[in-house]
């Protein structure tokens, strides 16, 4: 939803302000820069929309914060299950999406989508331990299967929708369970097989109100944090008990 403006009137005020950027072959914007996670909070969508100076396809990439992922595979020892093995992937974007105006394969070549990273096999994620290609393949499929378990890696390409030649939008869905930090959108015009033209926008997931307040407080006070949240605990419990005492 754009919460400002209907998203035909939008794309006309962004065809408008085209000639003022003519030498731009690719302009792109979105309704907000900011997700605003508050108590409550079920998930959002964000409208992106833009125009090319002529024909041509789009491909938009949404990718999360990269962070460090430790994946273990458990193995069953004298009837007890445990770690036996794991492996420490860096660079890992904790949410990774994609949305086209055409199938990736039929307006680019593989080497191209490898060169920007586009597609989640193309990711370059680094490996802390050393270790076999076969073992790294397959620890790296199973973190893929858990981050599309979790919504946070949509396994289809969503769409980029065009309105005539040159105006074209995208709706980004964001799940409930988004991780919060500054996205990297990346939009790119494609033409031939090649990408003439990109550009990068911000994106800012955060949480706002008691939630952000709260959360802040326990990661700079940690231990604090953690004495409050077990006298408060203890005396939820000794109110708790008080109907009972002169029963």
């Amino acid at each position: 939803m754009t919460g400002r403006l209907p998203l035909p009137l939008l794309l006309l005020c962004l065809l408008l302000a085209a000639p003022a950027r003519a030498a731009e072959p690719l302009v792109a914007d979105l309704t907000s820069h900011l997700v605003a996670i508050t108590t409550g909070f079920t998930g959002t969508n964000v409208v992106l929309f833009g125009a090319t100076d002529g024909q041509g396809d789009v491909v938009v990439v949404v990718r999360g914060p990269d962070h460090d992922v430790v994946v273990r595979r458990k193995s069953r020892v004298g009837g007890i299950w445990m770690n036996k093995r794991q492996i420490t992937f860096q660079g890992v974007p904790s949410y990774y999406e994609i949305q086209s105006s055409k199938p990736l394969d039929d307006i680019m070549p593989p080497a191209v989508q490898a060169f920007h990273q586009i597609g989640i096999a193309n990711l370059r994620m680094g490996v802390v331990e050393k270790r076999s290609p076969e073992d790294i393949a397959e620890f790296r499929a199973a973190l893929v299967r858990q981050q599309q378990r979790e919504s946070l890696y949509p396994p289809a390409v969503g769409r980029v929708s065009f309105l005539g030649d040159r105006l074209f939008h995208a709706t980004l869905n964001f799940p409930a369970n988004v991780p919060t930090g500054t996205y990297r959108l990346e939009v790119y015009l494609v033409r031939n097989g090649q990408v003439v033209s990109g550009q990068t926008s911000p994106l800012v997931v955060s949480q706002v109100g008691i939630d952000a307040e709260v959360n802040d407080f326990a990661n700079r006070r940690a231990l604090l944090y953690g004495l409050i949240a077990v006298i408060g605990a203890a005396m939820a419990g000794w109110l708790a008990s008080l109907p009972f005492r002169n029963a």
